[in-house]
């Protein structure tokens, strides 16, 4: 197939980039001056003149806690105008398949975990990235609509857990745990630090899967697009608790000093464990396991400190 990625230059759509099966497609991923996703007419020649057979939507604006706090305005308005207009564009060219990328922050805070994909809409978002989920929201049910109306339409949505991994942001003003995690304590260790800090108590539960699963996935599910449920959760299954993770990244990079926990600061959801039964039932599993991970992550992590 040709497939337009959006998002070609960030962790998920490179690592679907970089997979073995994306040799057997024609990828085509713009970079911005070649396609602003921000603006609805740059974004409609460029489906117009490229007519893909399938667009991979995994651009957006992203980051941890520390970012959708800061901006929420620019969480909101710049995912949602993303969305808008590339499933638009999409919908208007007549683009038959397209793959929206969406996120478990779309499900209620207070929703039963596991998290399965009926719960959508059904309870009050998170505060800390409302506007980030809002905008996810907003792609999943355009997508969905557009179904309704025209039946020659796929236009689906997984919903991953959280991710990190090759090509992931380090930069704690806009990392998420793993990323964060990593640098906070390989910077402990090479400055022989007193301690590495934890936001909360760490007994906060995530699950976090490797950007590289979710890409093999993406290339699992177009083979059986058709059976693909409009919304569908991708992840492990499993969850780790926050201290869990402070750990395993410690136990990767050599760190042994002490952690020191701050309750003053904000923690999220408590547990955020996303159903994998549609996942299963289609006969896929990830397969990194958490140490495997994270030392891919770590090494990616310290070729960017040799440049």
């Amino acid at each position: 197939m040709r497939i337009l990625l959006t998002g070609g230059s960030g962790m998920v759509g490179k690592n679907i980039l970089e997979h073995p099966a994306s040799r057997h497609h024609e990828l085509l991923a713009p970079s911005s001056r070649e396609m602003n996703l921000l603006d609805r007419t740059s974004t409609f020649e460029f489906v117009q003149k490229t007519k893909p057979d399938l667009i991979i939507h995994c651009a957006g604006r992203v980051g941890g806690i520390q970012a959708n706090m800061a901006h929420p305005v620019a969480f909101l308005i710049e995912n949602l105008d993303m969305a808008r207009n590339v499933i638009g564009a999409a919908a208007e060219v007549g683009v038959p398949k397209l793959l929206n990328m969406g996120s478990s922050c779309m499900y209620p805070r207070n929703a039963p975990n596991p998290l399965t994909e009926d719960l959508v809409l059904k309870g009050e978002l998170e505060p800390t990235n409302e506007g980030y989920a809002i905008a996810k929201v907003f792609a999943a049910r355009f997508g969905s609509y557009l179904m309704r109306e025209r039946k020659e339409l796929q236009y689906k949505t997984l919903i991953p857990c959280n991710l990190y991994g090759r090509h992931d942001k380090f930069d704690p003003k806009h990392s998420h745990l793993i990323p964060a995690v990593i640098h906070k304590v390989h910077t402990a260790k090479k400055e022989s630090e007193p301690h590495v800090e934890i936001w909360g108590d760490g007994e906060a539960r995530r699950e976090f899967m490797d950007a590289a699963d979710l890409a093999d996935f993406v290339y699992f599910a177009l083979d059986r697009f058709q059976e693909l449920p409009e919304l569908t959760n991708v992840g492990l299954g499993f969850d780790h608790s926050i201290n869990d993770y402070y750990r395993a990244v410690a136990k990767v990079i050599g760190y042994t000093g002490p952690f020191k926990h701050d309750l003053t600061k904000p923690v999220g959801m408590k547990q955020k464990l996303v159903s994998v039964d549609q996942a299963a039932r289609m006969g896929w599993k990830a397969s990194t396991s958490l140490e495997a991970g994270i030392k891919k992550a770590y090494d990616f992590y310290l070729g960017l400190q040799e440049k």
